[in-house]
Parts: structure tokens; C-alpha cells; sequence
């Protein structure tokens, strides 16, 4: 008996890296997958339909259950049709998570705004699409007396939450889609939908991208012997987690992901505070700033390039 018998999920972005290994995960624990991937490149370029058609042929050899499919989830046309693909093949979809996502990297002064904004778009109406078309059909079975409990999982990034160089429209869209999860699981929670983000660190065409040729191009690598932190199967049991009822309370959260280290990000949280009664002036800040900023400096949660500082594996 798996924690998701009789349940159906759709991941996207599933064709490979970290999306394959959450749909292998959830069919694992008994969910029927739809598994979507049109199969671009680490740019958003071209399509090809073999990576989710083998992911999905893997689940059946598994014994388990899922089907490809192969649109474009930024485009309405493309997420509905998904969604409608769900509902006809299974009858319900109980999970969703959302993955997809490009890589346009540039410095802020060389972007062309074009490609900038590609990443936006890829990001944002690629989580928010699959979002609105399938929280329509479960706000309309909750309207019909059908309840229990459904799940949104959301991929953001360390990148989005702590910001990186050379990725300003990626750190903005990653950031968008924390955002976008607070919204959704104010707006759906009296349908039984919990809505979550994880920040995964593991090694994927993205990751081996962005950070190669940098001093962190080591962590990426392939390991040999012993755990491997950055194997993107390490993250798909807390994702699988999400979607069971076992965290049915558990809801507008974000979590980073790596390795055997699940952090909950408390964001958005204030911080220091200097207060006064009536308005401050320019002067008086100055004098107080040190108040302001306490929190700020060698204690600080911010890493190296933007990045979360978490223990070491096996430390």
C-alpha cells in the first residue's frame, strides 16, 4: 500500500533531473502520473517528446501508472489542454508540481530585454497556468460537495530567495513564484488545497550551467562514493511528502531542499525595527541605522554568492 494509492498527480517539467525523479517518487507511492515535458533545451529552444514518453514508459515497467504529455505549460492552450488530458485519462488530479523553468543568464547592464523577460514569462506562466486551470476544476468540485485534500508544490530557488549574480530575471521570477504561492494557498485553502515551494539544490542541466567555470563548479560533479547531496533524486521524497495527507495542514511554506537537509524559509519575516513617535528624519536615521541592521553581518543567513549556508553533508 503506497501513501498515494488512488491518487493522480501531474509534474511538469518531468523529462528529466529532479522533475523525473518526483514523478518516479509519487508513482512509487501508488499516484498515477501524467508526466509533462515538451523538451527544450536549458534555453526554453526546441522540443522533443522522447524524455517524457520514457519517463512514463519507466513508470509502467514499474508497474505503476502515467502518461506523457508534451505542451508547452507557459501557454493557456498548452496548460488546459494538460489539465484536460488529466481529468479524461485518470477522471481527478490530486497533486500538481510545477517545474518549468529556462535559463537566459546575463549581467543587469548587458540583458537584452527580450530574453529577459522570457524567463519571467517561462517561469511565472508556467506555474501560474497549470495553477489556474486545475484550482478552477477543484474549486468547482469542492462547490459540488467533493473535499479532501489537494496539493501544489512550486519550484522556486536559492537564487530567487537570496538573489545571484548574472541572474537578475531568474532571481525575480524564482522570488515571483514565493509570492505567487502565498497568494494561491490564501485564495484555495477553503478547497482543501495546501500550496508549498521548494528551493532545491541538486545537480541539473540549470545548476551545471549556472555554476560552471565558478569556484562552486565542484559541488555539481558526479559522486563516485558515498551520498551523493546533489543527486536530484534527494529531493523528490519531500515533494512526495507535500502530496500526501500527512501534510494536509501544511501550506504556503518554503522549504530549501539538498541533500538529507529540509530547511523551512521563514520568509517573509521582519527583522530589526527602530521606532519613534512621529516622522523621522534624515538625520535621526542616520544616527539610528545601526538599530536598523543588527541582524546584518557575519551571522547572516545569506552564503557565498547568494546562497543559503547549510551544514555540509556528514558534518
Amino acid at each position: 500500500m503506497g501513501l498515494l494509492d488512488g491518487k493522480v498527480a501531474i509534474v511538469t517539467g518531468a523529462g528529466r533531473g529532479i522533475g523525473r525523479e518526483e514523478a518516479l517518487s509519487l508513482a512509487a507511492q501508488g499516484a498515477k502520473v501524467v508526466v509533462n515535458d515538451m523538451g527544450g533545451d536549458w534555453q526554453g529552444a526546441g522540443a522533443d517528446q522522447a524524455p517524457a514518453a520514457q519517463v512514463a514508459a519507466e513508470i509502467r515497467e514499474l508497474g505503476g501508472e502515467a502518461s506523457p504529455n508534451f505542451d508547452n505549460v507557459a501557454t493557456a492552450s498548452g496548460a488546459e489542454h494538460l489539465v484536460k488530458q488529466a481529468l479524461d485519462t485518470y477522471g481527478d488530479v490530486d497533486i500538481l508540481v510545477n517545474n518549468a523553468g529556462i535559463l537566459r543568464d546575463s549581467m543587469i547592464f548587458s540583458s537584452e530585454p527580450g530574453e529577459w523577460s522570457s524567463v519571467i514569462d517561462v517561469h511565472i506562466l508556467g506555474h501560474y497556468l497549470p495553477t489556474r486551470a486545475l484550482t478552477a476544476h477543484w474549486r468547482e468540485q469542492s462547490k459540488a460537495g467533493i473535499t479532501k485534500h489537494r496539493a501544489i508544490v512550486n519550484t522556486t530557488s536559492e537564487s530567487g530567495l537570496f538573489g545571484n549574480v548574472g541572474q537578475s530575471n531568474y532571481s525575480a521570477a524564482k522570488l515571483g513564484i514565493v509570492s505567487l504561492t502565498l497568494a494561491v494557498a490564501k485564495e484555495t485553502a477553503k478547497y482543501g488545497v495546501t500550496v508549498n515551494a521548494i528551493a532545491p539544490r541538486a545537480r541539473t542541466r540549470l545548476t551545471t550551467t549556472t555554476f560552471e567555470g565558478s569556484n562552486r563548479a565542484g559541488e555539481f560533479k558526479d559522486i563516485v562514493e558515498g551520498f551523493d547531496a546533489m543527486d536530484p533524486s534527494n529531493i523528490a521524497p519531500f515533494v512526495t511528502f507535500l502530496g500526501t495527507d500527512a501534510a494536509s495542514e501544511i501550506t504556503g511554506q518554503t522549504f530549501i531542499v539538498y541533500g538529507g537537509i529540509v530547511a523551512h524559509v521563514k520568509l517573509p519575516q521582519v527583522g530589526d525595527l527602530i521606532v519613534k513617535d512621529g516622522k523621522w528624519s534624515v538625520e535621526e536615521l542616520v544616527a539610528e541605522q545601526a538599530g536598523l541592521f543588527k541582524e546584518i553581518g557575519s551571522n547572516s543567513y545569506e552564503g557565498p554568492r547568494g546562497y543559503a549556508r547549510l551544514p555540509k553533508q556528514g558534518s
